[in-house]
């Protein structure tokens, strides 16, 4: 550090010796020791806070490059949900109108299939037939009217007791 060989360390401590004198020496040598020690922790000290500001200032930048990332994540996070939230009012607006014009459709279909009942009784006064009861010839009858049981083809057994 001061490039001092070991001859001119020598050279000093004889000349302290000769200054000093042999009883004040050891004492004087201690104080020396102690303030380079003392120089040394202040030296270290102020390597490592300067050091530890040297990591700061880089912990700052990346603080700072990670807070912008995370500030343009959620900008486009935003824009995103805002596009999505504008779709679905579109698809409700849509599902909206298709579901008013299929009710449409339904009620003309049912208007053209279902001729408008005259009235409840015809003329004589007996009640109309429904349009239920009314026999359609173009389609198959699944359910027809069960045989009954008195007819003489389902013959019926009764059980005695």
């Amino acid at each position: 550090m001061f490039d001092i060989s070991f001859g001119e360390l020598l050279i000093v401590g004889v000349v302290a010796l000769i200054v000093l004198g042999p009883e004040r020496l050891p004492t004087v040598a201690r104080t020396i020791g102690a303030l380079v020690g003392r120089a040394q922790r202040f030296v270290a000290s102020v390597k490592s806070d300067i050091h530890q500001h040297s990591q700061m200032a880089g912990f700052d930048d990346l603080k700072q490059d990670v807070q912008q990332a995370a500030d343009a994540f959620r900008s486009q996070i935003e824009s995103e949900v805002a596009g999505v939230r504008e779709l679905s009012q579109q698809i409700g607006q849509t599902a909206q109108a298709v579901e008013q014009e299929a009710g449409e459709l339904l009620d003309e279909a049912a208007r053209q299939i279902a001729p408008p009942a005259e009235s409840a009784d015809d003329s004589h006064g007996t009640p109309a037939a429904s349009p239920a009861a009314v026999a359609d010839d173009n389609q198959l009858d699944l359910f027809e009217a069960a045989p009954s049981a008195a007819q003489p083809d389902n013959p019926v057994v009764k059980v005695r007791e």
